[in-house]
């Protein structure tokens, strides 16, 4: 069975840090770029970053350049989201999804997905 999942979500204070991991089971993620999509409440799915896969390429939303950053473990069949300097409006479900080879914007262009994690920046 195709899964991802996504871990290291959480409550944090604005201005601090988390890393999002994406683990892949019953298939390897050599062959798929990895995006990270966001959903805050009452509003539609963002892209947030993209990787593809052999890591070679790396794609972040405009306004989230120079906080987050986006790497790859092939050998633990990993992606990861570094992300510092957090703010309020970074509160949102962070969800991983892969599709082959390169990173497309859209989600829908994306086949698997997992099941989210919870971001709350919050004082």
């Amino acid at each position: 069975q195709l899964q991802l999942v996504e871990s290291g979500g959480g409550l944090v204070q604005p201005g601090g840090s988390l890393r999002l991991s994406c683990a892949a089971s019953g298939f390897t993620l050599d062959y798929y770029a990895i995006g990270w999509f966001r959903q805050a409440p009452g509003k539609e799915r963002e892209g947030v970053s993209c990787i593809s896969s052999r890591g070679g390429r790396t794609n972040y939303a405009d306004s989230l350049k120079g906080r987050f950053t986006i790497s790859r473990d092939n050998a633990k069949n990993t992606v990861y989201l570094q992300m510092n300097s957090l703010k309020p409006e970074d509160t949102a479900v962070y969800y991983c999804a892969a599709r082959a080879y390169v990173c497309y914007a859209s989600p829908s262009e994306y086949g698997y997905w997992g099941q989210g994690t919870q971001v709350t920046v919050s004082s």
